[in-house]
Formats: structure tokens, C-alpha cells, sequence
């Protein structure tokens, strides 16, 4: 019989995470700031990717609602539904996950110029 130690690692001890950061006493360092900027600026573009996401998938539903015969109609031998998700929603969510990933480059990168502005520490 094995130990349990021997099953799952070994035991980690030190102070536990709340998740929650202690509160700040004083004044913020500048790299707080700088941090708490690329938070913000990270969570701005994912919730605006996020609302053209679903501002995508929302017009293709209301286009089957207002329209609904196009559950219906074929194109080439494959329904347009079909059509429309294949070659209309997922190039349109490849093109903005690629927006996301250039975009948080751009913010990190933009974080790390401001951070190393008075170089090393």
C-alpha cells in the first residue's frame, strides 16, 4: 500500500489564497497602477469581443425568425442554415479571436514599455 504522500505529491504549506488582494495602505506604487490599468484594459476587450459575439450569433437568429424559410431552402445540395454557419459565423469568430489576441498583445506590450520606462528595478 502506498503512502499518500506518494499519491498526491507532496503537501504545499503556506499562507492560503483569499483571492481577494489585502487592502493597500498609503499610497499605490506606480506598478500597481500600471497593473491594474492592463486589467482593465484586458477586461474593456474581452467584453467587447464578447458583445460581438453575440451580437453575431443574435442576427443569425433573428434572421431564422424573421425569415423562416430559410431552414428550408438548399444550396447546392446543402441547407442554407448550414451554409450560413459554416461559411458565415466561424470565419466571423476566427476573425475576432484573432482581433482579441492582437489586441491583448498590444495592451501587454504597451504595459511592459511603461513598466521598463525607468528600466530595471
Amino acid at each position: 500500500m502506498t503512502a499518500p504522500d506518494e499519491v498526491t505529491g507532496r503537501q504545499v504549506t503556506g499562507p492560503a489564497l483569499t483571492g481577494t488582494p489585502p487592502p493597500v495602505k498609503g499610497n499605490l506604487d506606480v506598478d500597481t497602477v500600471y497593473v491594474r490599468s492592463l486589467v482593465r484594459s484586458q477586461l474593456r476587450l474581452a467584453v467587447a469581443c464578447a458583445i460581438g459575439f453575440v451580437l453575431i450569433l443574435g442576427g443569425l437568429t433573428l434572421a431564422f425568425l424573421l425569415a423562416p424559410g430559410l431552414g428550408t431552402l438548399t444550396f447546392a445540395g446543402f441547407p442554407v442554415s448550414w451554409l450560413m454557419l459554416g461559411f458565415g459565423v466561424n470565419p466571423l469568430v476566427i476573425v475576432i479571436g484573432a482581433i482579441y489576441v492582437r489586441s491583448a498583445g498590444r495592451n501587454e506590450t504597451g504595459y511592459l514599455s511603461l513598466s521598463d520606462r525607468d528600466g530595471p528595478t
